[in-house]
């Protein structure tokens, strides 16, 4: 059973810093993409960022390149999203997401963590 679990999020005000984590279990990695997702009231859900979790190769939204980091810890079998210089834009529920290299659909998605920007 695929579980991957999100924690980090909370209420910041505008210019800090959060890091999200997104723990991974059930299965090997090693040949999946992981990526964040957000959602923010009355929105549709948009991409954030990506990983490739061998070989670390990461993608942006234009909108966070710059502020936001991707990594993945091998050991821990966690993806963190290291969230810098946020704006009240950036207010959004966020998800982790799987999907297998070369898959377009994300296939294993986690219940999502709040992050909330006050100006």
């Amino acid at each position: 059973q695929v579980q991957l679990v999100e924690s980090g999020g909370g209420l910041v005000q505008a210019g800090g810093s959060l890091r999200l984590s997104c723990a991974a279990s059930g299965r090997t990695f090693s040949s999946y993409t992981m990526g964040w997702f957000r959602q923010a009231p009355g929105k549709e859900r948009e991409f954030v960022a990506r990983i490739i979790w061998s070989g670390g190769t990461t993608y942006y939204a234009d909108s966070v390149k710059g502020r936001f980091t991707i990594s993945r810890d091998n050991v821990k079998n966690t993806v963190y999203l290291q969230m810098n210089s946020l704006k009240p834009e950036d207010t959004a529920v966020y998800y982790c997401a799987s999907r297998r290299v070369g898959a377009i659909e994300y296939d294993y998605w986690g219940q999502g963590t709040q992050v909330t920007v006050s100006s």
